[in-house]
């Protein structure tokens, strides 16, 4: 492999403000000095463009950057040419994608914004791969030929000719109340609207659900919520399982009771699923495979609990430099 590295420059359009700054990332820019448009920002623009095919990754404008709006990524080059998605100039990139394997259960944990709900989101076929030509799109036929000879090509091609049914239990289960319409108002007729599942009063006892069947959805609490999206989702007949953030909102006597709902309905069902996830303990607790979207861990000093580092932090680059991406020799460091 080559050694020569590509980069990612990131923008964070919500931290990024031209108007109150002095565009320190242009004016610190040496490749800006020797005449070339590297970094693109003047007082009214609404967001900073860089350049991705200029920038030498020298690291100054991150520095500079009052707000921290900008992140450089240097990435080996072999990568460039497997972008899976990126949703617009200086955003992040999505490179590659997870093979869901039947019968088994695949955890994706990194950092927020990472691309982790991205990535279910294309697997679930609502968002459509742009392969990185955000500005021009291709169609699904130029996507199931990128992936040819791979087994992603099959399973987009399931999935489009509705052969393969894919259910999503979403991330933002506040959102769950709003969305909920015309006579249905309460937990029970919620579920008896959805759930198809057969052991489904079981599953609610053992999540806590059968005390709360009578209150009306907009009164829930987050863990409530959380814990009726699951029975709604593994309720429905499905071939894959999506699973976004499930231990949100729930403490860890619950996250365990969750993780063992979800596995054993997985197992006995002989479907396959794939969850995000923040807690590292949980996702190793319910995959079979755990995949760690560059991000490192450092542990919890007071109860050794592991914990993702901030990208670019200093303890994420120092523990990258050592190769260790998991845990820290000294608990000292990681407070």
């Amino acid at each position: 492999m080559s050694d020569k590295l590509t980069r990612v420059a990131i923008v964070n359009s919500d931290k990024c403000k031209p108007k109150k700054c002095r565009q320190e990332c242009k004016k610190s820019c040496p490749v800006v000095r020797s005449g070339k448009l590297c970094i693109e920002v003047s007082p009214a623009s609404r967001i900073a463009f860089l350049s991705e095919s200029l920038c030498i990754g020298c690291g100054i404008c991150p520095k500079k950057c009052p707000f921290g709006a900008i992140t450089i990524i240097n990435l080996p080059t072999n990568l460039e040419t497997q972008v899976t998605h990126r949703y617009s100039a200086n955003s992040f990139k999505l490179h590659r994608l997870p093979m869901p394997r039947p019968g088994n259960v695949l955890g994706l944990v990194g950092t927020n914004g990472i691309g982790k709900s991205t990535a279910l989101k294309i697997l679930s076929g609502k968002l459509k791969p742009n392969l990185g030509k955000y500005d021009n799109p291709p169609d699904w036929e130029d996507v199931i030929k990128y992936f040819r000879g791979s087994e992603l090509q099959n399973y987009f091609t399931k999935l489009l000719e509705d052969d393969l049914k894919a259910i999503v239990k979403p991330q933002y289960v506040d959102q769950i109340p709003k969305a909920v319409r015309g006579p249905v108002k309460t937990v029970q007729g919620l579920i008896d609207a959805q759930s198809n599942m057969g052991n489904r009063d079981e599953v609610c006892d053992v999540l806590e659900l059968n005390h709360i069947m009578d209150r009306e959805i907009n009164l829930l609490s987050g863990g409530e919520l959380q814990r009726v999206a699951i029975v709604l989702a593994l309720g429905m007949p499905a071939d894959i399982y999506l699973i976004d953030e499930p231990s949100a909102y729930l403490d860890s006597e619950q996250r365990i009771i969750a993780s063992r709902v979800i596995k054993r309905f997985i197992m006995h069902a002989k479907k396959t699923a794939f969850f995000v996830e923040h807690d590292f303990i949980m996702a190793t607790y319910l995959a079979d495979r755990v995949i760690n979207l560059d991000v490192t861990f450092r542990r919890d000093p007071t109860n050794y609990r592991p914990r993702i580092n901030k990208s670019n932090s200093q303890l994420d680059q120092e523990q990258k430099a050592g190769g260790n991406y998991f845990f820290l020799d000294d608990p000292e460091k990681s407070s």
